[in-house]
């Protein structure tokens, strides 16, 4: 560990055992595996009343069904056990169907890149890598030059007046910059900066808090409004949504080293950190939410951001908000690996008390597949800052 990893975590009053966490993930995908085996579904949630999962089809309009290989990718990572290098493979395979498909909507990025991303990085497999190229050329069928971002839902462009954008849609520039890198066509770099440009431009308010969706006109590109689906209002502070900011600026500012994007994720992340309820690191699922101390925790915005923050202490350039944000980072996997947290024997998934779409009273206090994406990728990041 580093002079400043041994600061960090002199910071840290509660002890963190990374290994304890990961075989606790490795002991519940055992059982998710023996109740899921044989059916070729994913799973997505769990009620908060019920004790399996809730199962989904890999069809194009699934927008969770590439985080469960990608766990699975992790899960390998971590044990390097062949076998669960064979699970993981069988199910990234399931969704091979989808990589022949044009674009649905913004999503590929969520479905192929967490889960044959994952896999090209840990096997180095040429078909994964050509799966990928082709899905980023793919995605970038969505961008519109005159907006300057990606369509996020070709379906609800009457709905929204326009071509919209999510703030999700940013997490998947990540595959854009990656192919452009290894073989795909330097116009996905430039897309991805573009993407990430007028989204710190329209996306946000003066704050740094950020719309759900914003509209632009479909014609000329001009920035019309910007919206709220699943939070609260539009003016409120999502708390999913501001993770998704963290943990997509960070990877921008990796990508392309320019420190606008930097300092922009210091900006996001300074938001969302000042707003958590004192002494806590689960956000309510919506900063603003008008029942709060009653309002539904979100574990999967703390584990994005858990991850995210992770990342970020690595790139800072100001040694005081390294330590800020790792510490904050360990403390959420503290508190998301304690036993409120934790579905343990109730269930066989990672976490409990994650938000999805509450607006429409969907996945309400429930566990759901991509908090426990994040929350081991999370360990992961964890585990090889510190060498453990």
């Amino acid at each position: 560990m580093t002079v400043i990893g041994l600061l960090l975590f002199s910071c840290v009053n509660t002890p963190f055992n990374v290994e304890k966490e990961l075989n606790y993930c490795n002991l519940q995908l055992k059982k998710t595996g023996v109740e899921i085996s044989g059916n070729n579904r994913m799973p997505r949630s769990i009620a908060d009343t019920a004790a399996r999962w809730k199962q989904e089809d890999v069809k194009i309009e699934s927008w969770t069904v590439g985080f469960f290989p990608g766990i699975l990718w992790y899960n390998y990572e971590y044990t390097n056990e062949p076998s669960d290098a064979e699970v993981a493979v069988y199910y990234t395979n399931l969704l091979y169907p989808l990589t022949k498909l044009p674009a649905y909507d913004h999503d590929l990025g969520f479905q192929l890149f967490c889960s044959y991303g994952n896999a090209y990085r840990l096997t180095g497999n040429e078909d994964y890598k050509r799966i990928l190229l082709n899905a980023a050329d793919t995605l970038a069928t969505l961008f519109n030059p005159k907006a300057g971002t990606i369509l996020s839902w070709p379906r609800d462009m009457n709905l929204y007046g326009g071509h919209n954008t999510i703030i999700d849609n940013m997490i998947n520039l990540e595959m854009l910059f990656w192919a452009s890198k290894n073989g795909g066509s330097k116009k996905l770099y430039d897309i991805a900066v573009k993407h990430a440009e007028t989204t710190i431009k329209y996306h946000f308010r003066e704050d740094g808090g950020c719309y759900h969706v914003t509209v632009y006109d479909s014609i000329d590109g001009h920035f019309i409004k910007g919206v709220t689906h699943q939070g609260y209002s539009d003016s409120s502070l999502w708390a999913r949504g501001q993770a998704w900011a963290i943990y997509s600026y960070t990877m921008v500012y990796r990508e392309t080293q320019d420190k606008k994007f930097l300092r922009f994720a210091e900006k996001v992340t300074d938001l969302y950190l000042g707003r958590l309820p004192k002494n806590e690191y689960v956000p309510y699922w919506d900063f603003d939410a008008p029942n709060i101390p009653n309002a539904p925790r979100d574990a999967s915005a703390a584990a994005i951001t858990a991850s995210a923050l992770l990342e970020l202490s690595q790139l800072e350039d100001n040694r005081e908000k390294s330590a800020k944000y790792q510490t904050a980072a360990i403390n959420m996997l503290v508190e998301l690996s304690s036993e409120k947290y934790q579905s343990r024997a109730s269930k066989p998934s990672f976490l409990l008390h994650s938000t999805g779409h509450y607006p429409s009273g969907s996945e309400i206090d429930a566990s759901i597949i991509y908090a426990d994406y994040y929350y081991i990728e999370a360990l992961i990041r964890y585990k090889s800052i510190t060498n453990n």
